[in-house]
């Protein structure tokens, strides 16, 4: 009977539509990473940015259904950010294996990367201690112009010129536009972080002790 509950939750949590995007998001990230590689320009380009769009896309309309219809979850919570890091990471290391951008261009694409890795340890530290850190309106921003200008890297040389710049150009402007914003709201993170880990360490050896022994009850619980 609790293996019966137990695969039905599952599968109701796998057949919801806003995971369902989710999953699909990341489906589509060795289908980018394919067009770029193996397709030739222009229709490997494009083809490619059509995919990005629609991953793009779907990472507003996962976590928008979700609230809209009450279909919030723990498993969403946990796949969403992995499926957005994922994205970025993946859509960066092709762009520079194809050599879309390079040299000091590089500088940017490693500011972004890093930021996500710290980002990714800080949540789940504070995870563990039960603290959440919201999203800041000024991470929303750093978060589109990001998108933005990886959808213009992914089009390239293929793309059209706006005004005096490529589009190629426009993504790399655009990639450093978003990783300045990184390194301000990386810090605020890991300011956030740093100040939540000294409350855990400098806290009374009591509550250590029985927060330790929480944790270990939770472990032989799951």
């Amino acid at each position: 009977m609790m293996l019966s509950l137990a695969a039905d939750r599952k599968q109701t949590m796998l057949t919801k539509l806003p995971n369902i995007l989710t999953f699909s998001r990341i489906l589509a990230i060795p289908v980018v990473v394919g067009l770029l590689l193996f397709v030739d320009d222009p229709a490997g380009s494009w083809l490619a940015f059509s995919v990005y769009t629609y991953a793009c896309i779907t990472d507003f309309f996962d976590g928008y259904l979700a609230r809209a219809w009450h279909q919030q979850s723990a498993f969403g919570r946990f796949l969403d950010p992995i499926a957005d890091k994922l994205l970025i990471a993946g859509v960066l290391l092709a762009l520079v294996g194809i050599d879309r951008f390079s040299g000091l261009t590089m500088l940017p694409a490693a500011v972004i990367l890093c930021r996500e890795i710290l980002v990714s340890g800080l949540r789940e530290f504070l995870a563990e201690v039960r603290v959440g850190i919201p999203v800041s309106s000024l991470a929303k921003w750093k978060t589109t112009i990001q998108m933005l200008a990886l959808g213009f890297l992914l089009v390239g040389p293929s793309g059209p010129d706006f005004g005096p710049l490529t589009t190629t150009e426009v993504g790399v402007y655009g990639l450093w536009i978003a990783a300045a914003l990184t390194l301000i709201t990386g810090l605020d993170y890991l300011v956030a972080g740093l100040r939540h880990i000294r409350d855990t360490d400098t806290a009374p050896a009591g509550r250590r002790a029985e927060k330790a022994d929480h944790d270990s009850d939770t472990a032989k619980d799951t």
